[in-house]
């Protein structure tokens, strides 16, 4: 390769650095947990579960120490044949705070959780859902920040990343990626201000709606084949006029997403093709992250070898540009530093899933999740 060509290959690393790095600290200067307001709303806090029994006692304790707001926790126990519906009733008999909901069977092309979520929708008591996952820890002033944060903004719903618990190697190389791609690319800025259905984006993890704005929009059913709530609530919100936002909520909840490798592969895997993982969309993001914030480790070595330091100092210029915007993520949400050291590893895992998921819906591969398949859409 020249001299030019290798100069021609850094600039373009380069530009997806700094594009990436002026991004994520623009947007974490607005990226912040809510504060505490006056609250006008009640939430009722629903979990949908399947087969969660080894999380659901400590998803119901932690929703139960929810205060300055009344509580209403609900369960829905989605047909699950590991005893997590025992374990609901006997919380649910204990205090009358606490409801277990059982589903009915699950419909022909329908999508699990958006089913559970649609049927969850039905019991509230309240004029606003808080719907978070069964392994999400919430800490006792989330719903209190949350429903404030949404009176205060006048929005439909809002949604947050909890802080993840990352402890095997595979976590701590692949789960800090869910939040390199969204604030590293997203303009939050420009998302808040703006109506446009492309700009919505939310956390299935932990959101919180107003009943009738959801039903307005359909609710979970308007997507009931799909499997990202996290962007196609929002979407469809903002499509009836709605106000989305979405929040840090790394001092509001935790969660441990996967403890093994084969269940993070899955579970990334089956929301792919509704993000990344699509055919016009996926050599894009396969540029800007694998040219920002891979190429560069690569290029660098090679430069200086072939007596290329114009292209090694720009290629050195992407990685430290690159890194210092991680650091910064990293001190802000509580990702292990190890996270920063590994991030093209990380990178390089992410497009490798992405990549699988669009090849494997194109061979008519099918998604697998709590025993369950789905077709990739």
């Amino acid at each position: 390769m020249t001299t030019a060509c290798l100069i021609g290959v850094a600039i373009l690393c380069l530009s997806s650095a700094l594009l990436y790095s002026v991004m994520k600290v623009v947007n974490l200067m607005v990226f912040r947990a809510p504060g505490t307001a006056s609250l006008q709303t009640l939430p009722a806090i629903s979990i949908p579960a399947r087969d969660e029994i080894a999380n659901i006692a400590e998803a119901i304790k932690h929703a139960l120490t929810q205060y300055g707001t009344e509580v209403d926790v609900v369960v829905l126990d989605d047909i699950s044949t590991d005893g997590t519906d025992q374990i609901v009733a006997t919380y649910a008999s204990a205090d009358a705070r606490v409801r277990l909901a059982r589903g009915v069977a699950l419909p022909p092309g329908r999508n699990g959780k958006q089913h559970a979520c649609h049927q969850l929708a039905q019991f509230a008591r309240h004029p606003v859902l808080l719907f978070f996952d069964a392994d999400v820890r919430l800490e006792p002033d989330a719903a209190l920040r949350m429903a404030g944060h949404l009176d205060l903004h006048g929005l439909a719903p809002v949604s947050g990343f909890p802080r993840q618990i990352v402890r095997t190697l595979g976590e701590i190389i692949a789960v800090p990626q869910i939040m390199v791609a969204l604030p590293g690319y997203l303009p939050f800025p420009m998302a808040r201000r703006s109506t446009d259905l492309q700009f919505a984006a939310g956390s299935g993890q932990l959101m919180m709606v107003r009943v009738d704005a959801c039903a307005r929009a359909g609710g979970h059913a308007a997507f009931r084949a799909l499997t990202h709530d996290g962007m196609n609530l929002p979407r469809h919100i903002r499509h009836t006029g709605g106000r989305t936002d979405i929040i840090d909520a790394t001092a509001l909840a935790s969660c441990r997403m996967y403890n093994n490798w084969p269940d993070l592969w899955s579970g990334f895997t089956k929301n792919a093709t509704e993000g990344m993982a699509r055919p016009r969309a996926l050599p894009v993001w396969t540029i800007l992250l694998g040219g920002g914030h891979v190429a560069p480790w690569l290029l660098m070595p090679l430069a200086w070898s072939v007596g290329a330091p114009v292209a090694a100092w720009m290629s050195a210029l992407a990685i430290v540009a690159v890194m210092i915007a991680r650091t910064a993520l990293v001190t802000r949400v509580r990702q292990p530093v190890l996270s920063v050291v590994l991030h093209p590893i990380g990178v390089i895992v992410t497009l490798a899933i992405q990549w699988s998921a669009l090849l494997g819906a194109r061979r008519g591969h099918k998604a697998r999740w709590r025993g369950r398949s789905y077709d990739f859409q």
